[in-house]
């Protein structure tokens, strides 16, 4: 089998952690086996490749602000497919099946299972992925999806209800309806139905033939051109909803959405993470710090506090679904992870006639940033720990603890990291944004 891992979001349900470049599953806030922190993308993708399902290829299908974290997280073994433009499932899926039809060159035949990198679940969830594509293989139904049991008349889920009789096993659908009202929902759970899981299966031919009876695409590139052109539709709705023969594989283990600060801190093996300082008759009181400085609570409960360069959150456990409509705008992200590493803005300064920008950067050991120039700022690098070898214009040079590198607007510059190696980055310009960039080439 083809699998599609669909990475997502706009990140803003556990912000102050969480931004528009940094999803909430890349939030190293869990434990992997041996209890080092890892992130729910990471914990996703070490339940499969432990699965050990047979499969062909894994994609990531995902927006392109979110490549950097990714490759950072998973490392470069990974194919990513990115999306020209930020959209929905149903155009997201569309061109991941493309690169696996026109890059790949699969068989119409071969069966695809797409499923979300941040659902919190358990091995046995991916033994239902294999016996879904086995459904698919052995030509039970065109599409294959995962029941969940409702526990609440959810809006946030699509609801499956099975033909009658069939209760076990490959169950047909009798009828799929995406998001319906708490009433509703009520009455489907009341008749049977299941939620659906965000796991699909088919075959990679089903999907093709869709996108061909859109816009007929003649290779990739040519999609990925007319990405626009294509509905901005969930899978859910454009496909599911009107697919004519579908059946469920029903999962009952472990299966949450640590969507919310409230389900998340439900799954943390620890109350306090980073600096805080709490009293004794402190209850039910999560504490999650990235800042440099301590947070101290006193004979609080029920709290989430949470606070990061990006801002502070103090909210209760039970409020705190409500937290996006609170959220202030930011003019860019304070801290992001990359392929190299990460770096975290410590300063911004608007002067009379320019602005500056500092920020701290950590290059891990044998990564390098990209060979690359600007064309609004100038750059100062200021070496604090570690030996890398810089490079401008061409020119080769190393440098270690104490170091200054300056390096004008224009000039094509990088630096490689010999050791793990942390410097301070100050950039002074008109126009201090992470687009002015332009990327020459990664293996300088």
């Amino acid at each position: 089998m083809n699998i599609i891992l669909l990475s997502g979001g706009s990140g803003m349900r556990l912000w102050p952690l969480s931004t528009s470049t940094r999803s909430k599953q890349f939030l190293k806030l869990l434990q992997d086996e041996n209890g080092r922190p890892e992130s729910m993308v990471q914990r996703v993708y070490r339940q499969l490749l432990d699965a050990r399902l047979e499969t062909n290829h894994i994609l990531m299908a995902t927006a392109a602000p979110q490549q950097e974290e990714i490759l950072g997280q998973l490392g470069n073994g990974i194919e990513i497919v990115a999306e020209p433009e930020r959209r929905n499932t149903f155009p997201a899926i569309l061109l991941s099946a493309a690169y696996l039809h026109f890059e790949k060159k699969c068989s119409p035949e071969e069966v695809v299972v797409v499923m979300p990198v941040d659902t919190y679940t358990e091995p046995a969830y991916f033994n239902v992925l294999r016996r879904m594509a086995e459904a698919v293989g052995n030509g039970l139904a065109d599409l294959v999806l995962m029941g969940i049991k409702p526990w609440e008349p959810s809006e946030k889920y699509g609801y499956m209800l099975p033909k009658s009789g069939q209760a076990a096993g490959v169950i047909p659908i009798d009828r799929f309806v995406e998001k319906p009202s708490a009433d509703i929902a009520q009455k489907m759970i009341a008749d049977g139905a299941m939620w659906n899981g965000g796991v699909f299966a088919f075959r990679l031919g089903f999907l093709t033939e869709i996108t061909e009876a859109i816009i007929h695409p003649v290779s990739f590139e040519d999609i990925r051109c007319r990405y626009h052109e294509l509905t901005n539709e969930s899978f859910d709705y454009a496909v599911v909803e009107k697919a004519k023969s579908v059946a469920m594989i029903p999962f009952d283990g472990l299966w949450k959405d640590l969507g919310t600060w409230n389900s998340l801190t439900e799954e943390l093996s620890a109350e306090q993470i980073g600096k805080a300082i709490v009293s004794e008759d402190v209850q039910n009181t999560h504490i999650i710090n990235e800042l440099n400085i301590p947070i101290v609570a006193i004979g609080t409960s029920n709290l989430v506090v949470a606070a990061s360069h990006e801002g502070i959150l103090v909210a209760d456990k039970e409020k705190s679904a409500s937290l996006k409509k609170y959220i202030p705008s930011a003019p860019r992200p304070m801290y992001e992870e990359r392929r190299w590493g990460e770096y975290r803005v410590i300063d911004r300064t608007e002067l009379p006639d320019t602005n500056s920008l500092t920020k701290h950067l950590f290059i891990k050991a044998g990564s390098a940033i990209s060979y690359q120039r600007h064309a609004m700022r100038d750059e100062i690098w200021i070496l604090i720990d570690g030996v890398g070898e810089r490079v401008i214009d061409g020119q080769r040079k190393r440098v270690g603890r104490g170091d200054l590198v300056q390096i004008k607007k224009g000039r094509l510059h990088a630096i490689l990291a010999i050791t793990d190696l942390q410097m301070i980055e100050v950039q002074i310009g008109t126009e201090l944004t992470e687009t002015d960039i332009e990327r020459f080439d990664w293996d300088w």
